[in-house]
């Protein structure tokens, strides 16, 4: 069947466009006629002509040729009803969705984002910058992790939250997604902590260049490796390499998954009544990160992973802020407002003028250490808490029985005992008989 001439198609795009607007409230009727070009009179006519025959109606019908876009009128009123009333926060493919998953409509992504379009309800797309070459995935899960934070109203008021997010290169999954008062090295920390404890050590960190990731001289400048921030040592430990990204081109995977959640977080939230940080982030561990990576989640080009491990390592001291101090004459080590007091060692007269490592650990506690030795754990306050010294304990006594020493049992089984000989009994002194010769 023969297509309509390109000047038809472009007129009735046009009276369509407007037509749409009219009918999403954008705009009056008579405006409508007015941009067309058409009085109120022959407005009405295109309104009549729209509303029984679709867009059937917008095209000139002498030619006998069917419209090539056949959607009934009421349909296209139920859609743009729905996106005003309830969804009018959300992007054209989230919305998209929803169309067919809660009210079974099957209509394409396009023509629902270019009725949308028409309509007013939504900008069309700016064109893209330059060209770039997109960098492909590593091959293995655990390869490279990107981290990064996004400050968003993520409630759609005034408040502002920043979301902290894992993601595998390889795969796209999201291993860690928490809102955070802000981003931080303790937070930072927390979120690579709990994905190295369920998944393992990976071998690098791709993220941007903040301060708790590195230490920059100069702004615009390479980064100084041999300044490492607590970060930056805490993955030294571990043997995770640190990649810093010198622009947000280059950590594109991560800027489209920030544009994603942006994009869908916030509705969710509100269509599921969560209004607080807490009830938000149960909501991301219990269901929203499945689901989130179940939609976005690829599969990597080739089987297994990179994880590895981790053993022989104390996570609870690798991922704390660690502070070097000298011990005073008292045996008390001052950080800030606080004093920390060393309790008497049995391996030590005392640790007066002896550097030691204060750690501040992620639950607010803290600790000192020297050397391999624990010295003292305290709580938040810098009050002393019980220190187990496992060390120290001393193994129970063991009952002298033949159980319990089996290696006499099998000794005698071996090496049977000689038999005894009787010694005659000595004669007392006062007894003896003395010969004199």
């Amino acid at each position: 069947m023969e297509s309509y001439p390109r000047a038809a198609v472009e007129r009735a795009m046009k009276v369509q466009e407007v037509i749409m607007r009219a009918m999403a409230k954008k705009i009056t009727w008579s405006q409508a006629g007015e941009i067309i070009g058409l009085c109120d009179r022959q407005m009405r006519r295109w309104k009549e002509r729209y509303e029984e025959f679709g867009y059937d109606g917008l095209f000139d019908r002498r030619t006998g040729k069917p419209s090539p876009k056949r959607v009934p009128v009421a349909t296209v009123e139920e859609v743009l009803r729905l996106y005003q009333e309830n969804y009018a926060d959300f992007n054209v493919r989230h919305f998209h969705e929803k169309l067919r998953e809660q009210h079974h409509m099957r209509l394409s992504y396009t023509w629902v984002k270019r009725a949308l379009q028409m309509a007013g309800l939504v900008k069309k797309s700016r064109k893209r910058g330059v060209h770039r070459r997109r960098r492909p995935r590593r091959p293995l899960p655990g390869m490279l992790l990107h981290l990064d934070g996004s400050s968003h109203a993520w409630f759609q008021d005034e408040r502002r939250y920043d979301l902290l997010v894992l993601l595998d290169d390889a795969t796209s999954e999201i291993y860690y997604a928490q809102l955070v008062e802000e981003e931080s090295t303790a937070t930072v920390m927390t979120a690579l902590r709990e994905v190295i404890e369920r998944k393992g050590a990976f071998c690098a960190l791709y993220s941007d260049r903040a301060s708790h990731f590195f230490h920059t001289p100069k702004a615009g400048q390479p980064v100084d490796r041999t300044r490492p921030t607590q970060v930056g040592r805490a993955m030294q430990e571990l043997g995770i390499q640190m990649i810093p990204a010198y622009s947000p081109q280059a950590r594109g995977r991560g800027e489209r998954n920030f544009g994603t959640w942006q994009g869908r977080l916030p509705q969710e939230l509100r269509i599921h009544g969560i209004q607080s940080m807490t009830s938000a982030n149960e909501f991301l561990r219990e269901s929203y990160i499945a689901e989130f990576n179940e939609r976005f989640a690829v599969a990597a080009t080739e089987p297994g992973h990179a994880f590895l491990p981790v053993r022989g390592k104390n996570l609870d001291l690798i991922f704390s802020l660690q502070h070097e101090r000298t011990v005073n004459q008292d045996n008390t080590v001052h950080l800030g407002s606080r004093i920390l007091q060393i309790e008497k060692t049995r391996w030590r007269a005392t640790l007066a003028g002896c550097r030691v490592i204060v750690y501040e650990h992620l639950d607010g506690t803290w600790s000192i250490g020297y050397g391999p030795h624990l010295v003292g754990r305290y709580s938040r306050e810098g009050l002393p808490m019980l220190l187990e010294k496992e060390n120290q304990r001393r193994p129970k006594a063991v009952e002298k029985t033949g159980a319990s020493r089996p290696w006499k049992s099998l000794r005698d089984s071996h090496f049977p005992t000689a038999p005894t000989t009787t010694r005659p009994t000595p004669t007392p002194k006062h007894n003896r008989t003395f010969h004199v010769l």
